[in-house]
C-alpha cells in the first residue's frame, strides 16, 4: 500500500495537471473522430485475450466472479455501450436547432453541447470494472478530462484499471487515483465540474455535500430497497427461477437486485419450493453444494459479511423464519441464497438496503395492500412487477414511484441504451445510459443568433400599443 501522504500529494498533482485551462480547452475542442479513437483504444484493450485473462484473475480475487459472469456482466455491457456511442456520437455532438415563439421573430435558437470540463468518477466495488468503464466512455464522448477513483475494496480490479488507463492515456486526459477514505476525502475537496458517483445513499449524501461547496453538478447512482411484487396470476415456477437468478447474481451485491419480495399469500409456499429447486439447478451439480460452485460469487469482504450476518441474526432473533437457505461461512465469505419469512417492520432487514443474497418475504391478500407497504420506504432504484394482469400492472405503476420498472423481467435495467437509467431522490439523482449519459457529462448551452429584424420597438419608452401587441402575440 502506498504511503497516505504520497497518495494525497498525487491528488493535488494530478488535479493541477488536469485542470490547467489550456488542457481543458484542448480536450474540449477534440473532434468526433478523436474522441472515438480514445474509446476504440479502450475497446481494443478489453478485447485483447491476455488483458481479459488478467481482468478475470482480478475479479476472481476480489469477488470470486466466474469467467462467464465476468463476460456477461462486466465486459458485454461496456462493449454494447461502445457500439452505441460509435454509431451515434456524431449526431449527439451536433448542435440541436429548436423552435422559438413568434415574439422572437428573426432569432435563431440552438443547443450547443459542450463538455462540463473536469469530471470525477467514483466507482463502487460490486461491479468494479463495468461501473468505471461505462461512465468513462461517455465522459470521453462528451469531451471531458477525467479523474477516476476506483473502489479500494475491489483492490485487484482497481489495479487492473490503473494499469489499463496508464498504458492507454496521458494523465492530463485520464488518470486513476487509488486509495481509501482519506484519499477520497482529499479528492472531494477539489472543485471538479461534475462528479459521477455510484454507491450507497449514505455515501451519496457525503459526495453531494462535498460537491455543494463548489456548486459542482452530480450524477448519483444509488440504491435502496427495491421491491419485487408477485401476484396470483403468474407461472410461479418461472417467476421463482427469475427471482432466484436475480438474487443470486453477484451474491445479491447488485444495486438493482430485488431487496424484498411481496407475494400473494396463495403463491408463497409454492414459491419457496420452486426457489429452492432453481438454486439447486443453478449451482448444485451432482452431489456438490452451492458453496463448492465456481459460479456463485462471494461477499466482498469480512466487514460486509458480518453486516449481512447481523441483519439475518437480528431478524431471526425477532421471530423471522429461514424458509430456505441460511448457510454461511465467514472464512469463505459465503452466504447462501436465503429466503426469510415472518418478517416485520421492526427488523433492520426491512429498514436497510440488504445488498446481499437474503430475500425477506411479505405476503398480501389484495393488490391494494402493496402500495401501502412500498410507500413506507424511500423511492427505490428498481421496481419489479410479476403479473399477467394488466389491471394489476397499471395499478402498481400508478401508485408507486421508482427510478425504473421491470414488468415480468428483472435485472436488465441498464441494457437498453435508449432508456434512461437512474434513481429518484434517495435512490439517485440524474440519469445515465446512451445519450442520457452524454447529456449528463455535457453542458447544454443555449445559443441565440439574430438573423433579421430587431427589438428596437421594446426600447424605452415603450408605447401602450406595442405592449398590448406583445401580449397578444404571446397568447398566439
Amino acid at each position: 500500500m502506498e504511503d497516505k501522504s504520497y497518495q494525497i500529494q498525487e491528488v493535488d498533482r494530478i488535479y493541477e495537471v488536469q485542470s490547467a485551462a489550456d488542457n481543458l480547452q484542448r480536450i474540449k475542442n477534440t473532434s468526433t473522430k478523436e474522441r472515438l479513437q480514445k474509446i476504440k483504444k479502450i475497446q481494443q484493450y478489453i478485447l485483447t485475450p491476455t488483458n481479459q485473462t488478467a481482468l478475470e484473475k482480478a475479479l476472481w480475487n476480489d469477488l470470486k466472479k466466474s469467467k462467464n459472469e465476468l463476460l456477461i456482466t462486466e465486459i458485454a455491457p461496456v462493449l454494447t455501450s461502445i457500439k452505441h456511442i460509435k454509431s451515434r456520437l456524431k449526431a449527439w455532438m451536433r448542435d440541436h436547432y429548436v423552435e422559438a415563439p413568434i415574439t422572437m421573430l428573426g432569432i435563431q435558437s440552438r443547443i450547443k453541447y459542450e463538455p462540463k470540463g473536469h469530471v470525477l468518477i467514483i466507482a463502487p466495488w460490486n461491479y468494479p470494472f463495468q461501473l468505471v468503464l461505462n461512465p468513462l466512455i461517455h465522459a470521453i464522448a462528451a469531451g471531458n478530462v477525467v479523474t477516476i477513483k476506483p473502489s479500494e475494496i475491489a483492490a485487484h480490479t482497481a489495479a487492473f484499471i490503473k494499469k489499463m488507463i496508464t498504458v492507454l492515456f496521458d494523465e492530463n486526459e485520464i488518470a486513476v487515483i487509488e486509495g481509501d477514505i482519506p484519499v477520497t476525502t482529499a479528492i472531494l475537496e477539489k472543485p471538479y465540474h461534475h462528479i459521477f458517483f455510484t454507491g450507497s445513499p449514505k455515501v451519496g449524501k457525503i459526495v453531494m455535500t462535498a460537491a455543494a461547496k463548489h456548486l459542482c453538478s452530480v450524477t448519483l447512482e444509488l440504491g435502496g430497497k427495491s421491491p419485487v411484487i408477485v401476484d396470483d396470476s403468474v407461472n410461479i415456477k418461472k417467476v421463482a427461477s427469475q427471482i432466484a437468478w436475480a438474487k443470486s447474481m453477484n451474491a445479491g451485491q447488485v444495486c438493482i437486485a430485488p431487496d424484498y419480495l411481496l407475494i400473494h399469500e396463495s403463491k408463497k409456499e409454492k414459491f419457496i419450493e420452486e426457489f429452492g429447486f432453481a438454486i439447486s439447478r443453478f449451482f448444485e451439480k451432482g452431489n456438490s453444494s452451492i458453496q463448492a460452485s465456481k459460479e456463485y460469487c462471494r461477499i466482498i469482504n469480512e466487514r460486509n459479511f458480518l453486516r449481512l450476518q447481523g441483519l439475518l441474526d437480528s431478524a431471526k432473533a425477532k421471530g423471522a423464519r429461514v424458509a430456505y437457505g441460511g448457510q454461511s461461512d465467514v472464512n469463505d465469505l459465503f452466504i447462501s441464497p436465503t429466503l426469510l419469512d415472518n418478517v416485520n417492520d421492526d427488523m433492520p432487514i426491512l429498514q436497510e438496503e440488504i445488498f446481499g443474497p437474503i430475500l425477506p418475504m411479505i405476503s398480501f391478500k389484495s393488490i391494494e395492500e402493496v402500495p401501502k407497504i412500498i410507500n413506507q420506504q424511500a423511492k427505490p432504484l428498481a421496481f419489479y412487477i410479476m403479473s399477467k394482469r394488466k389491471k394489476n400492472i397499471e395499478y402498481l405503476l400508478n401508485h408507486s414511484s421508482a427510478g425504473g420498472t421491470g414488468i415480468n423481467e428483472l435485472m436488465i435495467s441498464t441494457i437498453n441504451p435508449h432508456l434512461p437509467f437512474g434513481g429518484v431522490n434517495n435512490s439517485g439523482i440524474g440519469k445515465s445510459n446512451g445519450k442520457f449519459s452524454f447529456i449528463e457529462f455535457s453542458n447544454e448551452r443555449g445559443v441565440l443568433k439574430r438573423k433579421f429584424a430587431d427589438f428596437k420597438m421594446l426600447y424605452p419608452p415603450i408605447s401602450d400599443k406595442i405592449a398590448k401587441l406583445i401580449v397578444r402575440l404571446s397568447r398566439m
